[in-house]
């Protein structure tokens, strides 16, 4: 009698799951972004939204909560009902770095969140300004060697994506280079263009400066080369080995959001991301398109989340 109690039980809860699915979704959806409007985890958030909103036949509303390197969108997305209604575009800095930068960040990147789908990565590329002598890795790295501390790298800030890949090359590399934080991408980029800083480990915000000859790429930190720069050569190519620093991004939702849910959104997004519309976008914005399933994104977090406990040591960056 227990037992069949117990099955029937098990029996409603799964009918009730699927017509959850079934029904989902049946009112707009809230994407968090926790960055500002036009940076590359909003841009991409905005590319993926557009599409799947079509697909789910619900708006999918764009919020954007920026602040204390992402932790302040992504604490209050951890904090959601969860339903499927509230997403977040969860990015390198909130759901790997920060919890070794910051004394607190307000949230687990693992126990609050549920992943969904990892949407793309965007390699760092290694840029000079267009007047700079150095037009090799080897240029800079003999450079650096030959005049240790008087080089300078910029950076959006201390512990951003910038700082840790250029971490990365200054430790393959063994050299002495100053580091020169700046209060955001856009600042440090026009101060490279007016030389004055060396060097950047930049995103590929940095395309259109080198497409409008503002800018020299001397390598991208990546296994394979851009799509975006097929002439550049990987830092591998280069001779600097092992220096792989991507920012990337992916699809999130609260922790105990139901699965049927969780994979409903994870096949609609990794077929967005093989249409052809959305490889061409990708490609426009230096992207490497991502896909997997959520177990496959969960495991890409936990790796991430080891491998920059040690940069982050190493960079010695300690953010309150």
């Amino acid at each position: 009698m227990i037992k069949r109690h117990a099955l029937a039980a098990f029996a409603l809860l799964a009918l009730a799951g699927l017509a959850h699915a079934q029904s989902y979704p049946n009112q707009s959806i809230r994407l968090i972004v926790p960055w500002p409007p036009g940076g590359g985890v909003d841009t991409t958030g905005r590319m993926i939204a557009q599409p799947l909103s079509q697909r789910l036949g619900q708006s999918i509303l764009v919020d954007n909560r920026a602040g204390a390197g992402g932790n302040i969108g992504t604490e209050f997305a951890a904090h959601q009902k969860a339903d499927g209604y509230t997403l977040l575009m969860g990015s390198i800095s909130p759901n790997a770095v920060n919890q070794h930068l910051y004394a607190r960040i307000g949230f687990d990147p693992i126990k609050d969140f549920a992943p969904i789908t990892f949407v793309s990565s965007v390699p760092n590329i290694l840029v000079v300004p267009a007047s700079s002598p150095y037009r090799t890795v080897k240029d800079l790295v003999d450079a650096a060697q030959a005049n240790p501390g008087k080089l300078t790298y910029a950076s959006a800030g201390v512990g951003s994506s910038q700082h840790l890949a250029a971490v990365q090359f200054k430790t393959a590399t063994k050299i002495d280079v100053l580091h020169v934080p700046y209060k955001g991408t856009a600042p440090a980029e026009t101060d490279l263009v007016g030389s004055q800083v060396t060097f950047m480990l930049d995103t590929t915000t940095c395309l259109p400066f080198i497409a409008g000859g503002k800018m020299r790429a001397l390598a991208v930190a990546s296994k394979a080369r851009n799509p975006a720069l097929p002439d550049v050569p990987t830092l591998d190519e280069a001779g600097v080995p092992g220096v792989y620093a991507s920012s990337w991004y992916g699809l999130m939702a609260p922790a105990g959001t139901p699965k049927e849910v969780i994979d409903r959104l994870s096949k609609e997004t990794r077929e967005i991301l093989q249409t052809p519309e959305m490889k061409k976008r990708m490609a426009e914005f230096g992207a490497e398109i991502g896909g997997g399933t959520p177990d496959d994104f969960m495991s890409f977090i936990v790796s991430e989340i080891k491998r920059y406990e040690e940069i982050v040591r190493i960079s010695g960056a300690k953010l309150e």
